[in-house]
C-alpha cells in the first residue's frame, strides 16, 4: 500500500500526530509533504493551468506532489483548524489543482483511491477545515473519503489529555481497519457518478463551449464523451 500524506503545517502538533498514528497502523510506503516547507508558491490566478498545467509558473515545484498523489493508494490531507478553516498553506496547494477538477481534466487514477481528511482544533471549527479539503478530493474524483475531526482542547499534542489520546487511538484503529478492508475494492458512489455525468452532459450538449480545448481533448481521448468512464472501460 502506498500512502501520500500532506500536512497543512510544518510544525508537529496534534493533527500531525494523528495522521502519523494512522500511517503507523496502515504501514506500507509513506510519502510525506509538510507545508509550506515543501511547497510555498502562491497561486497567482494566471489560469494557465486550465489550458496546460505545465504552463503553471510553479509546475516544477508542484510535480513531486502531483506524482505522489497519483501513485498513492491512500491520500491523507491533514490540517489543523485556523480561523474555522484549513491552513492557508493547505488551501494554497489545493488552489493549484483547479485543473484536476472533474469539470476540467480529472486524473483517471483518482477514481479508485481512498482518502482521509484530518483536522483538529483546541475548541471548534473542524467542520469548515474538513470541508475545505474534502471538497477538492470529491471534485478530483476520489470515491471514498473518510473524515475525522477532533476537539483536543489543547494547543499542542503534549497537552492533550490521556483519555482523549486513547479515544483518538481507538478511532485510528477502526479507520485503518476500514481502509484495509476496502483496499482494492473501492466502489464509485452515486455522488461521484452524478458529478461526472453532470459534466459529461455539458460536454455533449455544449461541446467546446463548455470547456477549454485541452479539456475536450482529454475527454475525447479517454472516451468519456461516449461510453467509457474513469472507473470502467467499455470494449468497442
Amino acid at each position: 500500500m502506498k500512502i501520500t500524506v500532506i500536512h497543512g503545517q510544518s510544525h508537529k502538533g496534534s493533527t500531525y500526530h494523528i495522521a502519523r498514528m494512522l500511517t503507523d497502523r496502515l504501514g506500507g510506503e509513506v510519502t510525506e509533504f509538510m507545508l509550506p516547507r515543501d511547497f510555498s508558491s502562491y497561486c497567482c490566478g494566471c489560469i494557465n493551468c486550465f489550458e496546460d498545467e505545465t504552463k503553471c509558473p510553479h509546475y516544477a515545484n508542484l510535480s513531486p506532489i502531483t506524482k505522489a498523489l497519483d501513485e498513492a493508494d491512500v491520500i491523507i490531507l491533514a490540517s489543523p483548524t485556523y480561523v474555522l478553516h484549513a491552513t492557508g498553506s493547505m488551501k494554497n496547494l489545493l488552489d493549484h489543482y483547479g485543473w484536476r477538477f472533474m469539470v476540467h481534466r480529472p486524473e483517471e487514477k483518482m477514481f479508485s483511491k481512498q482518502a482521509v481528511v484530518i483536522s483538529t482544533a483546541a475548541g471548534a471549527g473542524m467542520k469548515g477545515a474538513i470541508k475545505d479539503m474534502s471538497d477538492s478530493l470529491l471534485f478530483w474524483g476520489v470515491p471514498k473519503i473518510y473524515k475525522y475531526g477532533a476537539a483536543v482542547f489543547s494547543t499542542d499534542w503534549e497537552g492533550v489529555a490521556p483519555g482523549m489520546k486513547r479515544k483518538i487511538e481507538k478511532s485510528m484503529d477502526k479507520l485503518a481497519d476500514k481502509i484495509y478492508k476496502t483496499q482494492g475494492q473501492v466502489k464509485v458512489g452515486i455522488k461521484t457518478k452524478g458529478l461526472f455525468h453532470a459534466v459529461r452532459t455539458l460536454r455533449v450538449f455544449l461541446g467546446k463551449d463548455s470547456c477549454t480545448e485541452a479539456d475536450m481533448r482529454l475527454w475525447m481521448k479517454k472516451g468519456w464523451i461516449d461510453k467509457n468512464r474513469p472507473w470502467k472501460k467499455v470494449s468497442n
